[in-house]
């Protein structure tokens, strides 16, 4: 797959809203627990409209490009490697998502599931400093709750979730090589509480890849409301790993414990 910056019309699918879910209908293959599916979005009709927020090239550090598209099934993330977000980082992301004009937050105490597929090409390097696709955060609160994480010692590449609430200890770290070239599915399942949880696993095809939990530590850092956020966010302390690169998700859900 090749990398994908031209401006395209996509960006005007950012008004365009997602076709709403119908209200109170549970999800027949989430397992046991009352998980009621509450977001999933099609690219190509819901566009950019499906999150809340969009940090494209915030800092203007590249105003001849579009980073981030919408496009007929999948979300394109976009990182060139002069790119910059600030002196020191790199930030491609979106954040939060809603149904129409109807914003999906996590509040205190609930339990959220999100299950996605991810396409990470060798250009996506995992480096020494930090390196996220994935996270969770509070409005307001400089640390992440929970994020997923490229990670680099040596020539060992990983990809794990790193927990802010319990020190940055690391979760299901695995081996990123062969997972690279190809989709990935992901779960994300988080109780954000004082005392919260996180349940996280990747498959590829039918093969369970790494799964692995935590709970009794903090996810709730501040604030009244907790988000996701998908893209690239990297430092650029490890330049030697850095390259013009993409990111690709499809079939984005969220569902709700009620």
């Amino acid at each position: 797959m090749e990398l994908f910056n031209r401006r395209t019309a996509m960006r005007g699918a950012l008004a365009v809203a997602a076709t709403p879910l119908a209200a109170g209908v549970a999800s027949a293959d989430v397992g046991a627990m009352a998980f009621v599916q509450k977001w999933a979005p099609n690219p190509g009709s819901a566009g950019l409209g499906a999150f809340a927020g969009i940090e494209d090239d915030r800092s203007n550090s590249h105003p001849s490009a579009t980073h981030i598209f919408a496009e007929s099934n999948q979300y394109r993330f976009v990182m060139h490697k002069s790119d910059r977000d600030g002196s020191d980082r790199q930030r491609n992301e979106v954040r939060a998502i809603r149904t129409g004009s109807t914003r999906h937050d996590m509040k205190k105490g609930e339990t959220w599931r999100y299950r996605y597929q991810m396409y990470i090409p060798t250009s996506l390097k995992g480096t020494t400093s930090f390196s996220h696709i994935f996270q969770v955060k509070h409005t307001g609160v400089a640390s992440p709750v929970v994020t997923m994480s490229l990670f680099r010692s040596g020539s060992l590449e990983t990809v794990e979730m790193r927990l802010f609430g319990a020190g940055q200890a690391k979760l299901g770290s695995t081996p990123l090589a062969p997972l690279r070239n190809r989709w990935i599915d992901v779960e994300i399942e988080i109780k954000v509480a004082d005392s919260g949880s996180l349940r996280y696993s990747l498959k590829d095809g039918g093969t369970t890849v790494v799964t692995a939990s935590r709970s009794g530590f903090d996810t709730w850092l501040g604030g009244d409301q907790a988000h996701p956020k998908w893209g690239i966010y990297r430092s650029i302390n490890d330049s030697a790993q850095l390259q013009d690169t993409y990111l690709l998700l499809r079939n984005m859900k969220a569902y709700r414990n009620e």
